[in-house]
């Protein structure tokens, strides 16, 4: 046995983060490759192979990154992902020690109606005192009043709204999705054109459409964890709940078109009215139609 036989012997077990940096060098990969590939910061990656998990989002995060960067240089992604959680979990819950009590006399402990009734005065005390304290406050006798309920305060006519981004004006821009979930979607150049994305996004990760795609259209079945961007306009989640859509189009300008004429969240005494019809490319369904994979 040489010298640097029984150097690795002793240095034990090889980290997550070592036998992911041996495989990239092995496979001849850079960081910013496996950057480009993965779609995962190259910040993120030096973490990871330092074994750094401290310096991630989150432990959610740490695991879907490991998965995508062993699938990177031809590891079992599965693997080293139930390996990393199995050892985040194992750093971060630590077993309570026990606790030992002794027993209480039980002519010692009160009535449980005289416990009850103890709070209950307690309860009592602390909100007159707070009344009476609200009384000196305003001026107002001892008498407390009871509060009344503040109605919500509504905009004057006239008065000026953050204006939303022009449709217009985002024409042309790449759109960029984010997940903030673990979500599959598939993106086609027309509704019968090649795919130029299919796949499933971990929270976090990012997806681009092409400057070149003339009619990006979206299918999914989880449109509320997508949320869209364009240059540094943010456009919103794509969808507020869950359901399948397809063939929706993702042209800045038409997702923009959809948020501004989307009803607002809350209107008084509003009455229900049809949706305001979509905007999407040539023979390509409205966002809130339900497909069928």
């Amino acid at each position: 046995m040489t010298a640097d036989d029984a150097h690795e012997e002793s240095r034990g077990p090889v980290t997550i983060g070592e036998r992911l940096a041996h495989a990239r060098e092995a496979a001849s990969l850079s960081l910013a490759e496996i950057a480009a590939q993965t779609r995962i910061p190259i910040r993120h990656l030096q973490h990871i192979e330092a074994g750094e998990w401290d310096a991630l989002p989150a432990a959610t995060y740490a695991v879907g990154f490991v998965r995508s960067y062993a699938e990177a240089v031809g590891l079992d992604g599965a693997e080293l992902g139930r390996e990393l959680r199995h050892q985040l979990g194992g750093s971060v819950r630590r077993a309570p020690a026990p606790e030992y009590y002794e027993p209480a006399d039980p002519a010692r402990v009160p009535p449980r109606a005289l416990a009850i009734a103890a709070a209950l005065i307690a309860i009592l005390l602390v909100i007159g005192y707070a009344l009476w304290r609200s009384s000196l406050g305003d001026g107002t006798t001892s008498t407390a009043e009871a509060p009344q309920a503040q109605l919500p305060v509504t905009p004057a006519p006239g008065t000026p709204q953050p204006a939303a981004p022009a449709p217009a004006a985002l024409a042309g821009q790449p759109v960029t999705l984010t997940a903030t979930g673990e979500v599959w979607l598939k993106i086609t150049e027309g509704a019968s054109g090649p795919s130029l994305f299919q796949g499933t996004l971990q929270p976090g990760q990012t997806f681009t459409v092409p400057a070149t795609a003339q009619h990006p259209l979206l299918r999914t079945g989880r449109p509320q964890l997508l949320r869209a961007s364009a240059g540094t306009r943010d456009l919103g989640m794509l969808d507020t709940s869950e359901h399948t859509v397809a063939n929706v189009s993702l042209l800045a300008q038409d997702i923009a078109t959809r948020a501004s004429s989307a009803p607002p969240s809350a209107t008084p005494a509003a009455a229900p009215s049809s949706p305001a019809p979509v905007p999407v490319a040539p023979g390509a369904e409205p966002l809130n139609a339900a497909t069928a994979f």
